[in-house]
């Protein structure tokens, strides 16, 4: 397994509220208890998206889930993919991101869903009831979310009374909404975190354009 996470946030530099680094290690900011976030920020080549824009193109129903290993995660997505350009970097880069979840959490498996999306999957604010996952969108809108200081968590759920978000003052206002870039790789601390039960990082899918197609990964433990 490869050591990409030997650094901490904190020698990166970072300060809360939020670890962001061009590097991965700052992923490993997940594990400071103020932090219920941790993204990794990069950008994608313009020859990925573009063959991952054919593929959305082409498939009008993608929906990839399985249980993976870091040694098989390559291999199953190529082969799922098999006929598309997209389908040798995709694979190679979803082992990558693979092989650093399990490496950062000591996991021999994750639980992947790889699902091309046309309207948002969550379209509310909420919070997931795991202990940590990983979201990357590799062509779309990203995940939309709320620090901890702009958010009512009255306003969760059943809370809301029906309303939408910018309705049911779940946020101040629209500029509390921190969102995601295409090509981000974040973790997720849920309410299944121990001693983060209450602390759940609220988020939510993004308003998907007209015409506009997301792929979405997301990994779980298994």
């Amino acid at each position: 397994m490869h050591n990409y996470l030997t650094n901490t946030a904190t020698d990166l530099g970072m300060s809360p509220p939020l670890p962001l680094s061009l590097q991965p290690s700052a992923l490993t900011g997940i594990y400071q208890p103020e932090h219920n976030i941790a993204v990794w920020h990069r950008s994608l080549s313009t020859k990925m998206t573009q063959s991952i824009a054919l593929l959305l193109q082409e498939q009008t129903s993608l929906a990839l889930v399985q249980t993976v290993t870091p040694s098989n995660t390559a291999h199953w997505v190529k082969e799922k993919l098999a006929s598309h350009d997209c389908a040798e970097a995709l694979g190679e880069d979803i082992a990558l991101i693979v092989d650093m979840f399990c490496c950062l959490f000591d996991l021999k498996e994750a639980g992947l869903r790889l699902t091309r999306l046309d309207k948002p999957m969550c379209p509310k604010f909420h919070v997931d009831h795991v202990p940590c996952r990983l979201v990357t969108t590799y062509l779309g809108s990203a995940t939309q979310w709320l620090s901890n200081n702009d958010v009512d968590r009255r306003k969760l759920g059943a809370g809301s009374h029906g309303k939408p978000d910018h309705l049911s003052g779940i946020y101040p206002n629209e500029a509390s909404i921190n969102q995601l870039s295409s090509g981000d790789v974040a973790l997720l601390k849920g309410s299944g975190w121990e001693g983060n039960e209450a602390l759940g990082l609220v988020h939510r899918s993004p308003e998907v354009l007209p015409n506009e197609r997301r792929l979405l990964l997301t990994l779980d433990m298994v």
